[in-house]
């Protein structure tokens, strides 16, 4: 059964950077034919996309994080990343990463002073 595996959660000031990866317990060959996403929920909040790359390396972003944050993929090592620049303290949410059937199980982000 797939899995998917985040890291590079944790505190950042307002105006840091943070990388996430998500590792998946997938064959490159399976990996790289699935799209991938990346969602975020803050508490109180529903779950929303951040964004997306599909299996040919299209990428889309919500608009609150456009020229911001980069997702990008590694299908030899079928990890999917994002990069998150300029962070601010609406960014805070438990981060997800999504695609093959499956939802990780998060990593959590906090922007704070």
């Amino acid at each position: 059964q797939v899995q998917l595996v985040e890291s590079g959660g944790g505190l950042v000031q307002p105006g840091g950077s943070l990388r996430l990866s998500c590792a998946a317990s997938a064959s490159g060959s399976i990996f790289e034919l699935n799209s991938m996403a990346w969602y975020r929920q803050a508490p109180g909040k529903q779950r929303e996309l951040v964004a997306h790359i599909t299996d040919t390396g299209t990428t889309q972003y919500a608009d609150f994080v456009k020229g911001r944050f980069t997702i990008s993929r590694d299908n030899a090592k079928s990890t999917v990343s994002l990069q998150m620049n300029s962070l601010k303290p609406e960014d805070t949410a438990v981060y997800y990463c999504v695609g093959l059937g499956r939802w990780g199980q998060g990593t959590q982000v906090t922007v704070s002073s």
